[in-house]
């Protein structure tokens, strides 16, 4: 199993990013889909996931201008984000938990958003 965030870069204060979260070898549909980010020295932070019904749920920090979907017939996962704020420049992940069987846990290798001007 392997997922790849991808699509982030510099970004100027208010402007507007998506990320996509590929997966490859995962059997989608049957996993929650998390996204989160980290500065350095700090503790990964929680953003929101996306159930396999669709439902998102959002850490008070993004709500309201970050949107996580899903297409399942691509295997992928995504994040846009807008009105981004030199705080949000950090590393981005994603992450799956599901299934088939027993939940496992998988984590893919991060995307770098900055917001500067």
């Amino acid at each position: 199993v392997q997922l790849q965030a991808f699509g982030g870069g510099e970004v100027q204060p208010g402007g507007s990013l998506r990320l996509s979260c590929a997966t490859t070898g995962l059997v989608f549909n049957l996993n929650v889909m998390h996204w989160w980010r980290q500065t350095p020295g700090k503790e990964r932070d929680w953003l929101g996931n996306i159930n396999t019904n669709g439902k998102t749920m959002y850490a008070d920090t993004v709500k309201g201008r970050f949107t996580i979907s899903r297409d399942d017939a691509k295997n992928t996962a995504y994040l846009q984000m807008s009105d981004l704020e030199p705080g949000d420049t950090a590393v981005y992940y994603c992450s799956s938990i599901g299934g088939p069987g027993r939940q496992r846990e998988y984590w893919g290798r991060g995307t770098q958003v900055t917001v500067s001007s």
